[in-house]
């Protein structure tokens, strides 16, 4: 089965569902008649090794190392390991959907072995009364796994890690030696895992251009194995890496050894560039034009940006395809019991992309100089709806996680109304900016559509340093916004920072309150805290002396290049507060601990706190409704109402009335209005569902009134519109 292109991600990024680079890569192949074939070998190891064979093999060997002095929880491991192998095949099939009434028998407790991930459970046995028998299944399979992958690092193999390998060896690595070293010794036990598996691929796909993926530094390692195997046993295979290691990291890349593994190692948007290193491939010769590539000539890598033609647009790169990939047989895990935090690892999710780039542009922690955020291009709502509607045919699957920098508001909007419009069900969440758009009326209209979470940057709670950061939101506007998603229904995620330049002490301690606030408000359901971390093309590191940082050295390596090391003035040693943080953080998304003082998660004496025990509260009293733009889009996600006409008397006169009911998913409802403004209720109300193409702005409502009657705005702000503002009548 000769192919031109094999795609592969290697070892490891997610359990759950494939890394969506490979896919995107094929799909837009699709579109140029280029043939190729993909391969996630993540999860093709995985199962290898999480396996009744694999399992004796990984034992067998574990047990032929002499030199191991294993600890109390190995050794409980090793000497139950008849019932990890006489177990793993019937787990993982769970884990993969396609055993289910496994569930019972694990929930019993006396099924699985157990080992030290399992002491946690006294603490969360609380949490259970709320999961159901699939979820407790699961959540007890992964610590199941986990208990199997302490023994794996322990006694096999001490880069392993289910979504990350060897990640240490491409974590600020300026200097190809140690990675260089690592690969000149002898295949780990892994390796061989590994190699057999694309042994037996490459002998089938025999392709002309060997593509490796490399989102992670966790994936690099395993990424050069690949490579060096190929090279050896293939050495007519042209060999190429990409991806978001690539585009962060290898922007100043000089070492040739590199170019022992690869021929090619190209930045940025891939579509044009591999379009490019494949036509040359098949013309040969030695002049051919290169797009943002790297390769080597008289022994010198040099970078190639010699092609005039510009990146395809969004439109032309086609549907992501991920035919080939294993969709049937990823895991889903449960690590946490938090409903929002397991998104990431539980459920298999079409990957797709609502913007390329990033809208907003101007957060001076991020990499905004580089394309991948600062070229800003949407894709129009009903190409992506197509795209969705392919995706869920040919995969199966109707769930869709967006992997936007921030989904730009308006476009999640118009993506919400096509898909309302084209009465199709699915489940999306994507990565959002906390910003004054997120109006009520627009989360309730995202819920409708299928959104069912977002996560997004509260970063640190402080209104000074969100200034300094440039993120264009406050403290106060991040709440309210979480509030109206929670009450539409939607999850909410935020990620957080510590250790951000000039950051006090005191400003850490108030963000903890900040973030304590909004989880015992109800408005935050789940949250993660990283230390800020300079990067070479982030305005923080391009300008450090406009945030009170100093570089420790403007060396430049040969290899890998975007983290910094820096010196913050102030002289705070920000990692004390690392475990403290996380702790309580933990202990929050479990709703638990809310009522501890601060000073509980620290062993060490932190300041009072600033922040009003109420500040969160208060920025949350109820907006007004009452304040509508004439250009605002005006949408009914309701039905059509029963009508029926009655005589109301006042004064002794009889007064013409009609009353309406309708019937919402959950309840049955009526209003009364004078006939003929509830006949002309009636009549938008069909002009502006959500089924039709055409949307009314408010001013075309209001012209449309006040061409029979008069008063539109008493009528507008009376009771029975304000009822059905709660019902789907929304302002957008």
């Amino acid at each position: 089965m000769k192919t031109d292109l094999f795609l592969v991600t290697p070892p490891f990024t997610q359990l759950n569902t494939p890394y969506p680079a490979t896919a995107y890569i094929k799909g837009f192949l699709k579109t140029k008649n280029i043939s190729s074939t993909q391969a996630d070998l993540g999860i093709e190891v995985i199962l290898a090794l999480f396996s009744r064979k694999g399992l004796e093999e990984l034992f067998f060997y574990a047990e032929q190392r002499s030199d191991l002095s294993k600890s109390l929880n190995a050794k409980r491991i090793h000497a139950l390991k008849d019932e990890y192998i006489k177990t793993i095949d019937a787990v993982i099939a769970f884990l993969q959907g396609k055993n289910p009434t496994l569930a019972l028998q694990i929930c019993q407790e006396d099924f699985l072995p157990e080992a030290s991930r399992f002491a946690q459970l006294d603490e969360l046995d609380w949490a259970f009364g709320s999961m159901g028998t699939q979820d407790k299944g699961k959540h007890l399979a992964t610590l199941y796994l986990e208990d199997i992958s302490d023994f794996i690092i322990e006694c096999i193999d001490q880069n392993f890690g289910f979504s990350r390998y060897a990640e240490r060896l491409g974590r600020s690595a300026n200097s190809f030696d140690e990675l260089y070293n690592a690969l000149n010794q002898e295949y780990t036990y892994m390796d061989k895992i590994l190699i057999k598996i694309l042994e037996e691929k490459i002998a089938v796909v025999q392709p002309r251009l060997f593509l490796i993926s490399v989102p992670f530094p966790g994936n690099l390692y395993a990424a050069f194995r690949c490579a060096q195997y190929v090279k050896q046993k293939y050495p007519e295979i042209k060999i190429s890496m990409g991806g978001g290691f690539a585009n962060t990291e290898l922007r100043s890349l000089s070492d040739q050894r590199v170019f022992e593994f690869f021929d090619y190692i190209s930045l940025d948007d891939g579509e044009l560039p591999i379009e490019l290193i494949y036509q040359s491939i098949i013309k040969g010769g030695d002049f051919n034009l290169y797009k943002r590539t790297f390769l080597l000539e008289n022994g010198e890598v040099v970078y190639k940006n010699d092609a005039l033609r510009s990146d395809y647009k969004q439109f032309d790169v086609g549907t992501p395809d991920y035919s080939d990939l294993k969709l049937d047989q990823y895991i889903s895990v449960i690590e946490i019991v938090n409903p929002m935090h397991r998104m990431w690892s539980d459920g298999r999710w079409n990957k797709l992309t609502m913007a390329h780039g990033c809208y907003w542009g101007k957060c001076t922690f991020c990499d905004i100089s580089l394309d991948y955020i600062k070229v800003y291009e949407p894709v129009a709502a009903k190409l992506i709806v197509d795209r969705i509607e392919e995706l869920s045919e040919k995969t199966g699957q109707n769930g869709f996680h967006f992997v936007d920098e921030a989904a730009p508001p308006a476009l999640m909007r118009e993506v919400a109304l096509e898909i309302l419009r084209r009465k199709i069900a699915v489940s999306w969440w994507t990565n959002i900016r906390f910003e004054k758009s997120f109006t009520g009326d627009l989360c309730i209209l995202l819920k409708a559509s299928g959104c069912i979470a977002v996560s997004g940057g509260l970063e640190v709670a402080s209104d000074r340093l969100l200034k300094l950061i440039d993120k264009g939101v406050s403290v106060e506007q991040v709440a309210q916004v979480t509030r109206n998603l929670t009450e539409a229904g939607i999850l909410v995620h935020a990620y957080l920072m510590y250790g951000y330049p000039t950051q006090t002490v005191q400003e850490t301690v108030d963000s903890l309150e900040m973030v304590r606030q909004l989880f015992e408000a109800g408005v935050l359901q789940s949250g993660f805290w990283h230390q800020f971390a300079m990067t070479a093309h982030s305005p923080v590191g391009l300008y450090p002396e406009r945030f009170g940082v100093v570089k420790e050295t403007e060396v430049i390596g040969t290899f890998a290049n975007n983290d910094i090391n820096y010196t913050d003035k102030t002289g705070i040693d920000h990692n004390k507060f690392s475990f403290g943080l996380k702790k309580s953080l933990f202990n929050f998304m479990h709703g638990i601990c809310l009522d501890y003082k601060l000073q509980d998660w620290f062993d060490f004496k932190i300041p009072k706190v600033m922040v009003p025990p109420d500040f969160i509260e208060k920025a949350l009293k109820e907006e007004s409704k009452f304040d509508t733009k004439p250009t605002a889009k005006v949408v009914w996600l309701g039905g059509k109402p029963d009508q029926e006409s009655f005589a109301q008397y006042k004064k002794g006169k009889p007064l013409e009335m009609l009353s309406l009911t309708f019937y919402d998913k959950k309840e049955t409802f009526s209003i009364q209005a004078h006939k003929k403004e509830g006949a002309w209720l009636c009549s938008i109300l069909q002009k502006i569902a959500v089924s039709n193409t055409k949307v009314y702005t408010f001013q075309e409502i209001k012209a449309d009134f006040e061409s029979t009657m008069e008063h539109f705005e008493l009528f507008w702000y009376s009771k029975p519109v304000y009822q059905l503002r709660d019902f789907g009548l929304l302002v957008l």
